[in-house]
């Protein structure tokens, strides 16, 4: 009869100090031009009636080292959507990451629109980190708390922001 020991991952210890498990180590992480991918899509319904890449002007991921919450700002510079959105509220399920904050767009009035991003980490290591994020904005209430139109003559329900980028 053999004996096999089989290797275990020690538990972390509950209630560590420092940045989420999900985060890179603490610091300012700046995405690349060319390691980056922003799409906005209209939706009629569940198709999508117009797509468009954006051009995403900063990226920034600021880790902080106490337990504050991350700070994510990305600043779109394209002729459909200038504007910032800021997230700065986290919550980590099972794969993903929960993003809350603000979208302001410029032109408007002043007015930042609340924004839910459901990031995916497809990598992570001490000094980078790349993710996947989307968010689903109701079009109609957008429009009348910001004045953002995206096309005038055809139809849209919601928007659809998808956001990929490599922190570094």
């Amino acid at each position: 009869m053999t004996t096999v020991t089989l290797p275990t991952d020690p538990t972390p210890p509950s209630g560590r100090p420092g940045p989420a498990p999900w985060l890179p180590l603490p610091g300012r992480y700046t995405v690349a031009p060319d390691r980056s991918l922003v799409e906005l899509t209209a939706l009629c319904g569940p198709l999508p009636v117009r797509r468009r890449r954006l051009t995403l002007a900063e990226a920034v991921l600021t880790v902080p080292e106490t337990d504050e919450h991350p700070t994510l700002r990305f600043e779109f510079d394209d002729a459909h959507l200038k504007g910032t959105l800021t997230l700065d509220h986290a919550h980590a399920t099972a794969g993903t990451v929960q993003l809350t904050g603000d979208l302001g767009i410029d032109g408007t009035d002043g007015t930042d629109f609340p924004v839910l991003l459901r990031l995916r980490i497809a990598e992570r290591s001490d000094d980078r980190l790349l993710g996947v994020g989307v968010t689903r904005l109701p079009y109609r209430l957008l429009r009348r708390a910001t004045g953002f139109r995206f096309g005038r003559l055809r139809p849209a329900t919601r928007l659809r922001l998808l956001i990929a980028g490599e922190f570094a």
